[in-house]
């Protein structure tokens, strides 16, 4: 019987099964689907250095923060403040990452399930020979439109991600992580590298890469900083979770760099697969789908239509792509199960099952609002959710936990821990700034400017 089901915590086995786990949480979707669309709608290369900035500035201390918090206390959310400062409101903040993440996670898991249905259409054929862009559009959205399919595979994702999470940290999470990523790191590398060998795709190149000052607006900085903290896992805890399984001699610093280093690459990789190519393909306005939710699943069979032994080589890539996406839902389905098991003495497998099915009921609005749904559809509710979600109760999630360790926790304390297994802390400036001052002000700035839009 797996130990993980009877004990209440588990442990990373090293720390690069921690670095792979982290690294999967953020490298799934968030980095892949969520970024190029980001790049898309705030003007393409000023974006990708304001999103490299909002990770090295405020991205990497929260994430060293988060560690630092779960490794301390050895808890969910709700526990870690509760023991910081207990019979205080600051465990509110644990309760809202809770919240925060089973939200994310219904509308997260149907752009899985989006996965999952393309490595179906991909075994059975549908992008054998040359694929045009009408044709891949064409068979996205009628697939998002017919609910029975999306809400056949978005079941399947939630039934398999609540599966690992049954299994425990050792089990299910780890096992998962250390194998498959490295897997998808080397085919995103291969299909980058295809991209930019396409006829046309310098234009794509210098949207992506070539800055315009005349696209800077202070929006941008909102959705930098919006994309930082959904793509690395900020805000809700998650961080705290899979940092309470984190052993005291790791190096807290080194293993946060790695995380957001990985994740900032993948992104990276991303933009440079998804833009030459769309700019490379006959017959496509760029400035008309550089927006779309489905950015990802119309680009892709284009580019497997282009390489040799297509079929197999996208068999494999949507099968690396369902489980990068799986990594990241894992660690949202973790969140609250943790919670669940530490705060209330829940086994672990009635506790995944529980929030497993919250999260799929929730969810099954965002899964009928891409054409299924024609009123669901209109009032955009995927990204409408997207918006609240991934970005406003992200950042004000981080915006608490930074108060928290500057000014109620203390930086001194938080500075104890990190010492621990890492003596020289090299960025201890950079970490303090950016927790006392850099990170609050930027976070309060954006989320006024955003109340002002609205």
């Amino acid at each position: 019987m797996n130990s993980d089901s009877l004990t209440p915590r588990g442990n990373w086995g090293s720390k690069v099964a921690f670095i792979f786990a982290a690294s999967g949480s953020a490298i799934g979707l968030g980095s892949i689907w969520r970024f190029p669309i980001m790049v898309g709608l705030n003007g393409g290369a000023v974006f990708v250095f304001a999103y490299i900035l909002a990770v090295i500035l405020i991205g990497f201390p929260l994430m060293l923060t988060e560690l630092t918090i779960g490794r301390h206390t050895q808890k969910n959310p709700v526990g870690a403040f509760k023991a910081l400062k207990p019979g205080t409101p600051w465990k509110l903040v644990g309760y809202m990452g809770v919240f925060t993440g089973v939200c994310i996670l219904s509308y997260y898991s149907v752009i899985a399930a989006w996965a999952a249905g393309y490595l179906y259409k991909t075994l059975f054929g549908a992008f054998r020979g040359e694929i045009t862009w009408a044709v891949s559009d064409q068979i996205f959205s009628s697939f998002a439109a017919n609910p029975l399919e999306v809400l056949l595979c978005f079941f399947v994702v939630i039934a398999l991600t609540t599966f690992v999470i049954s299994r425990g940290v050792k089990g299910g999470i780890e096992r998962w992580s250390k194998i498959l990523m490295p897997m998808l790191f080397a085919l995103i590398i291969i299909m980058a590298i295809r991209a930019l060998t396409l006829k046309g795709a310098g234009p794509g190149i210098s949207f992506y890469l070539k800055p315009d000052p005349t696209k800077i607006t202070p929006k941008l900085f909102f959705y930098a900083v919006g994309q930082a903290f959904f793509s690395l896992s900020l805000g809700m805890g998650t961080m705290i979770t899979y940092g309470s399984y984190i052993s005291k001699k790791d190096n807290l610093s080194s293993s946060a760099g790695w995380v957001c280093f990985s994740t900032t690459l993948v992104a990276f990789l991303a933009g440079i697969i998804i833009f030459p190519t769309l700019f490379a393909t006959p017959g496509i306005n760029p400035q008309e789908v550089q927006a779309s939710t489905g950015l990802m699943f119309q680009v892709f069979p284009l580019i497997i239509s282009k390489l040799p032994g297509g079929y197999l080589f996208g068999v494999l890539f949507f099968i690396l792509l369902l489980v990068a996406a799986l990594t990241s839902t894992i660690s949202l389905l973790e969140v609250p199960t943790a919670f669940l098991i530490d705060e209330h003495n829940w086994r672990r497998g009635k506790a995944a099952v529980v929030i497993g099915t919250a999260a799929f009921l929730l969810g099954i609005p965002s899964a009928l609002s891409n054409g299924a749904s024609p009123f669901l559809t209109r009032i955009g509710l995927m990204m409408k959710m997207d918006l609240v979600f991934g970005n406003i109760m992200l950042a004000v999630g981080g915006l608490f936990i930074t108060i928290f360790v500057a000014y109620a926790w203390g930086i001194p304390q938080a500075l104890k821990e990190i010492a621990q297994g890492n003596r020289s802390f090299k960025v201890k400036p950079l970490w303090v700034f950016s927790m006392k001052y850099l990170a609050p002000l930027a976070i309060i700035a954006i989320l006024i400017f955003t109340i002002i839009l609205a």
